[in-house]
């Protein structure tokens, strides 16, 4: 089956760039696709120091949606909202006082990537972090989700004044150059014995850092299931299953409870798959109302993802009837969750009324 490769490389300009991460996209790019993948064939999508993190959600949740086997090569540098303390990868337009609003925040990757089949996805990352990420990380790892097979390093910041060059990485497309795709492992080991080695040249940095691992999903998963009915098109028998776990986690631990709350999530997306934005948007509208109900703040990532994609997927409802029914909902969430897109509610409110106008 056809492979999707993902090149992502981004960091700031000006002053608060501590890694010159697009540097590494010449190299990557002059390797063969199907040796990028690991696969016969392979489609390439490459992001080079963009500027909006919406663009690169875009891009990411198209390439987690593709069947066959994806490969995301993502190159940057890694820092803290103010608000939340959750890390992000700083884009183009990013300081250390807009990441909220500038950069991609890490746990859209990770939900974007969720409901992939397991041993279907494999992250390979060279990351940068600030003096405060660098802190965080060192007590809390960098969450990827259990579902994805992840190599890589994360390094420090270099001394003051200096832009690093993406060592790991460059090791990684020169092994790749010659042609031949080892295991991940293997190539891996290679990467950081070359960076060990100081085979990089000037400008690499003489360690790994904190090193990722790849992380081995257990084999009886419901999701990976799931993922492949979606695949083949059985939209109804997905639905079905993950309507029998949500259930059972309702019984066991509560509507309220997280693993029932995540089986609702999952049921959102597999309506957004099946092309049914309305019963998606209903479902993240439950999600939002019951975070909110339980005491989770506005700005919480859960509550805040689970309004905008109530809201996006409001954009897609065709009926007339169902968009203005669930208007009003999702008008007074976006009230009290504003997200980090400015305007989102007067975009709401002005749609509303051109819909009620329509009636």
């Amino acid at each position: 089956m056809p492979g999707t490769v993902l090149l992502l490389a981004a960091s700031p300009v000006g002053r608060g760039r501590l890694v010159d991460a697009a540097s590494v996209l010449p190299v990557l790019a002059a390797v063969e696709p199907a040796v990028l993948s690991g696969t016969d064939t392979a489609s390439v999508v490459e992001l080079a120091d963009p500027l909006e993190p919406q663009a690169v959600l875009t891009r990411l949740r198209a390439a987690a949606a593709s069947p066959g086997p994806l490969t995301l090569f993502v190159t940057g540098q890694l820092q803290l909202d103010r608000r939340q303390r959750l890390p992000h990868l700083a884009l183009a337009r990013t300081t250390a006082a807009t990441v909220r609003y500038t950069a991609l925040p890490w746990h859209w990757l990770r939900e974007e990537l969720r409901l992939r089949p397991d041993g279907t996805t494999t992250l390979v990352a060279d990351l940068y972090a600030d003096a405060e990420s660098w802190q965080q990380l060192r007590e809390r790892p960098l969450d990827t989700g259990g579902n994805i097979a992840v190599y890589g390093r994360i390094a420090p910041p270099p001394s003051r004044r200096t832009v690093a060059a993406p060592a790991y990485m460059k090791a990684v497309a020169t092994i790749l150059r010659s042609g031949h795709r080892p295991p991940p492992e293997r190539l891996h080991e290679q990467a950081l014995a070359r960076l060990a080695d100081g085979e990089e040249g000037p400008g690499a940095d003489g360690g790994p850092g904190l090193v990722l691992t790849a992380r081995r999903p257990p084999a009886t998963d419901p999701h990976a299931a799931i993922a492949a009915w979606v695949e083949s098109g059985r939209h109804g028998d997905a639905d079905a299953l993950a309507a029998g776990w949500e259930q059972a986690a309702v019984r066991a631990y509560g509507a309220a409870s997280e693993d029932a709350l995540h089986w609702t999530e999952v049921r959102a997306d597999l309506a957004m798959f099946a092309g049914d934005a309305a019963r998606s948007c209903r479902a993240w509208l439950t999600v939002a109302a019951t975070r909110l109900a339980m005491g989770q703040g506005a700005d919480a990532p859960a509550v805040e993802s689970a309004v905008d994609r109530a809201h996006h997927q409001w954009g897609r409802i065709r009926d007339a009837e169902q968009a203005r029914e669930l208007g009003p909902v999702l008008a007074e969430l976006r009230g009290r969750v504003p997200g980090r897109q400015r305007g989102a509610l007067d975009h709401v409110r002005r749609q509303l009324r051109q819909l009620q106008a329509k009636n």
